[in-house]
């Protein structure tokens, strides 16, 4: 069970694992032993998701979600398997975290009528200053 908030809770069934070989530069193993890790966890038929984080975590998922809503996250930050499966299972449960945040919704408010007094007033000297420095037309 991975635990994300009090409401939210992650299953196992729900999460597959796969081993892959780590990318990159590496050592004699690096070609033999399959440490780094996928992990799959299908965000749109997922019981333990409310709508509404459902819906923020495709957003938030980003590339990382494929057509079929499954979000693939992979780890290959560290030597060893189990410790590439922890990360995994981490940034999963911290994707869901941020996405299980309601983001606060704006309130549109006006300037008040002394802020735009003062915008106005700086535009006109400015506006004056920058008249001052021309040269002087013919037909003045």
């Amino acid at each position: 069970m991975l635990q994300i908030s009090n409401r939210i809770r992650i299953d196992e069934t729900e999460l597959s694992e796969r081993f892959i070989r780590s990318p990159g530069p590496g050592g004699q193993n690096v070609n033999k032993v399959e440490t780094a890790v996928q992990l799959r966890f299908d965000v749109a038929r997922s019981p333990s998701l409310p709508e509404d984080v459902r819906e923020r975590l495709r957003r938030l998922g980003g590339r990382r979600i494929d057509s079929d809503g499954v979000l693939m996250i992979e780890a290959h930050r560290y030597r060893t398997r189990e410790r590439n499966r922890a990360d995994a299972r981490a940034r999963l449960a911290a994707l869901i975290a941020q996405a299980a945040v309601r983001p606060k919704t704006r309130v549109a408010t006006r300037p008040t009528r002394a802020s735009t007094e003062r915008r106005l007033e700086t535009k006109r000297k400015q506006s004056s200053s920058k008249r001052m420095r021309r040269a002087p037309s013919d037909h003045d």
